[in-house]
């Protein structure tokens, strides 16, 4: 068999597709660099790894540009994820998948379906694996992840969260650390996880005749429920979850009506404390620590 010339009349035949059905560009690259792949593996496997780099050299002088031996060997490392983890997406871009193609199956999986469920560009794709959003997931998420289980509200609330800081706030409070929240609301909704929309800051309950105020009220479209955010510059204290659970259960009795989730509460600490949640009486409530950039 010649590989060289099937692999050849595959990408024209690719270029030409894109010429005149744009609307079938992603569908048409990913099938084609599939078979390309496979090709390149068999031709691999019969002459040698050195295969890569004289077929990169003839391609460029027969098609032009854009056939680098890092393309060659990513279109054969996507013929090799294809074969074993079968969760391509259609709605994702061969850029897409070039940024993903060496992750492990649980990492890939993860950008897979945050990609396709926030419609991510490129760019956005590239800030969220820098900021090594993956590795700031819980353990617990991971296997849900590579188990293929059920997520819930709070699954993929980031650890630690990055909160911009961009006026380089030398004094820091929790009123400062609201202040910076607010400033990028969407980036703080991002870090959550899916779903989460912004209700208000400083939201005021009467309990008694007093009124206390929550730091920051959300909703989750996706599972239909409240979130309360508590904001602490300190280690997570155990008064601190009383102070939270006191909240969500306000809003349960007051606000939730009977087609919604139970209210959940994030508590975003300076410091974590394992010992306070671990005996929490209340699984709603999880802790995060922030983490200024």
């Amino acid at each position: 068999m010649n590989y060289y010339n099937e692999i050849k009349n595959k990408l024209i035949n690719n270029e030409i597709n894109r010429k005149i059905k744009n609307y079938s560009i992603k569908k048409s690259d990913l099938d084609t660099y599939y078979n390309v792949g496979k090709l390149l593996l068999e031709a691999g496997n019969q002459y040698g790894e050195g295969i890569i780099k004289e077929y990169s050299r003839n391609l460029t002088n027969d098609l032009g540009t854009g056939y680098s031996q890092r393309n060659l060997r990513n279109m054969r490392q996507f013929y090799k994820v294809s074969q074993k983890w079968q969760t391509l997406s259609a709605k994702l871009s061969w850029s897409h998948y070039c940024e993903i193609l060496w992750f492990d199956e649980n990492k890939f999986q993860y950008y897979v379906r945050i990609a396709e469920l926030n419609n991510l560009s490129i760019r956005q794709l590239r800030e969220r694996i820098k900021s090594k959003e993956y590795e700031r997931l819980p353990e617990s998420t991971k296997n849900k992840i590579m188990n293929q289980d059920k997520s819930n509200v709070v699954d993929f609330v980031k650890n630690p969260i990055m909160i911009k800081n961009s006026n380089m706030y030398n004094i820091f409070s929790e009123k400062v650390l609201q202040k910076l929240i607010l400033e990028d609301i969407e980036n703080f909704l991002d870090e959550l996880g899916t779903g989460f929309t912004f209700i208000k800051s400083e939201y005021p309950i009467k309990l008694d005749n007093r009124y206390n105020y929550i730091d920051l009220l959300l909703y989750n479209i996706k599972y239909k429920c409240y979130v309360v955010v508590e904001l602490k510059v300190t280690k997570l204290k155990k008064e601190h979850t009383g102070q939270i659970m006191t909240y969500m259960n306000y809003i349960d009795k007051n606000m939730k009506t009977i087609e919604e989730s139970d209210t959940v509460g994030i508590i975003i600490c300076k410091q974590d404390n394992k010992y306070v949640i671990k005996y929490c009486s209340d699984d709603r409530i999880i802790a995060r620590e922030y983490e200024l950039v």
